[in-house]
């Protein structure tokens, strides 16, 4: 029987910037749980606070005050001395970020670099790490792996690199896998093929996922559960399935809608949400996502009073929560919206 209680526990997470125009919260009282060997999809607009709150997880700002908990597997990490974090980075927890070009060192091989965080976690000699190194290298599907633990980052293709990246956060056997915009860069082929290799390695290794991508394709496609953000706060969460075949968030909703259908005609343009993301500098008192939500536009002067005031709590049915006033109510005319997306 799987171990659903949870690796990871995010309660009331805030992060906040100091700005010359005043303090910035990307983050604002966040709460999530990512049980053992589950997948999590984090989805939002640029600027919702996703990779924000992955790196507040690893516990990677500097500068920035992070308020609220982050737990994994039973020990708090907020506040925990950076030389503790350390220890844990890698050996517990790891990351994939988004340019795997720029995350890795140009000036030393691939196969350096995978030996290297092995030695710092784990004390090992050089010859030992260099060939846990290729093995890592092969675990993630890279061909002649000793001959290319040799080569220099520049000399692989951008999904060569992903893979690169992956090995290097899995060479420790981490519980918890955070990847940010794993497959932005790559083209729709590599994308699966990278997708298909996560998916693997978090079955063979009941890895616990956090997902981080604008992509509602690859949440189809990898998640569990999904959390949609929105100006830095919880928009809705719910099972996969639940949130494409029914959302209750006109926000989710719209993020649906403006995807391409199979089934569109030819001419159909593309729809879109109107409005821009909310300023942080100067958050509503309300709902965030009010001045671009047709719900309220379409409410009574009451309903629209409240949604621009009062700020929605994040609630509704065990296992489907939406912070709306009106989360219950039909958020759109249209078909379902999870037809004719790709899982």
């Amino acid at each position: 029987m799987a171990d659903t209680a949870p690796l990871l526990t995010v309660r009331d997470l805030s992060v906040t910037f100091p700005t010359p125009r005043g303090p910035v919260r990307a983050v604002d009282s966040l709460s999530f749980d990512v049980p053992h060997g589950r997948t999590l999809g984090i989805v939002g607009e640029s600027g919702s606070g996703k990779s924000v709150t992955s790196l507040a997880v690893m516990g990677l700002h500097t500068g920035a005050e992070v308020t609220g908990s982050v737990v994994l597997d039973g020990r708090e990490l907020v506040g925990l001395p950076d030389r503790e974090l350390n220890r844990l980075r890698g050996r517990r927890m790891a990351m994939i970020f988004q340019d795997p070009l720029s995350s890795l060192h140009p000036y030393y091989t691939v196969g350096e670099q995978i030996a290297e965080h092995h030695r710092v976690h784990f004390g090992t000699r050089r010859a030992a790490a260099r060939a846990r190194a290729v093995e890592a290298l092969a675990e993630v599907g890279i061909p002649e792996p000793k001959r290319r633990a040799g080569e220099y980052p520049h000399q692989f293709s951008g999904g060569m690199r992903q893979r690169v990246m992956i090995a290097m956060a899995l060479v420790c056997e981490p519980d918890l896998l955070i990847a940010d915009e794993p497959t932005t860069a790559l083209d729709v082929t590599v994308q699966a093929q990278i997708l298909d290799l996560l998916a693997r390695l978090q079955e063979e290794r009941r890895l616990s996922v956090v997902m981080i991508t604008h992509d509602l394709g690859v949440v189809a496609r990898v998640a569990h559960e999904v959390l949609v953000m929105y100006g830095g706060r919880a928009a809705e969460q719910a099972p996969v399935d639940t949130l494409f075949g029914a959302p209750a968030h006109p926000y989710t909703r719209g993020l649906l809608d403006s995807l391409p259908r199979l089934d569109d005609p030819d001419d159909v343009p593309l729809r879109a949400i109107p409005g821009s993301p909310p300023s942080l500098l100067a958050p509503a008192p309300g709902c965030a996502f009010a001045p671009r939500c047709a719900r309220a536009a379409a409410g009574t002067p009451e309903e629209r009073e409240r949604c621009a005031t009062e700020r929605p709590a994040l609630g509704g049915p065990e296992g489907h929560l939406a912070a709306c006033h009106f989360a219950a109510l039909p958020t759109s005319p249209t078909s379902p919206a999870h037809e004719g997306v790709a899982p």
